[in-house]
């Protein structure tokens, strides 16, 4: 991650508002009633992040199927682990892994493809969610925008 991306994100995490409407009702279509569940469990701000990488995911591969989609709108559910808002999460990218919740953020890719895996998500989602498979690197572009 370059320290641009990291300075758009911390300025986009400061509003608390909810995801619009339609972002919310855009994002729920790809999902499975248990992502949904899952979906939910993260904060406005990541909702929100969620919906623009996945719109751009979908910019990249506009021939994405819905257990990709659903992987780059669940690519960052492991954050909810950590329990870190924004100033915390800043914190754990500065000085690393140092306590369990900074571990927890770091490693949230693997924490979230266990999650999904859990929730009954598609091999493709998991994968997506942990960073592998066909459509990794064009997640990774959309993230990183």
């Amino acid at each position: 991650m370059t320290i641009s991306h990291l300075a758009r994100r911390f300025a986009t995490s400061l509003s608390r508002q909810p995801p619009s409407a339609n972002d919310e009702v855009w994002a729920e279509t790809w999902l499975l009633p248990s992502e949904i569940e899952l979906w939910r469990r993260l904060s406005n701000v990541d909702r929100r992040h969620a919906v623009l990488v996945a719109r751009r995911f979908l910019d990249r591969r506009p021939a994405a199927d819905r257990a990709e989609v659903a992987g780059s709108l669940l690519h960052d559910v492991g954050k909810i682990e950590a329990g870190l808002g924004t100033f915390g999460r800043v914190v754990a990218t500065i000085v690393g892994p140092r306590t369990d919740r900074f571990q927890a953020y770091h490693d949230h890719e693997a924490i979230g493809a266990r999650l999904a895996a859990a929730a009954g998500s598609d091999a493709v989602t998991v994968a997506l969610i942990e960073g592998r498979g066909r459509a990794a690197e064009d997640l990774r572009m959309a993230d990183e925008v």
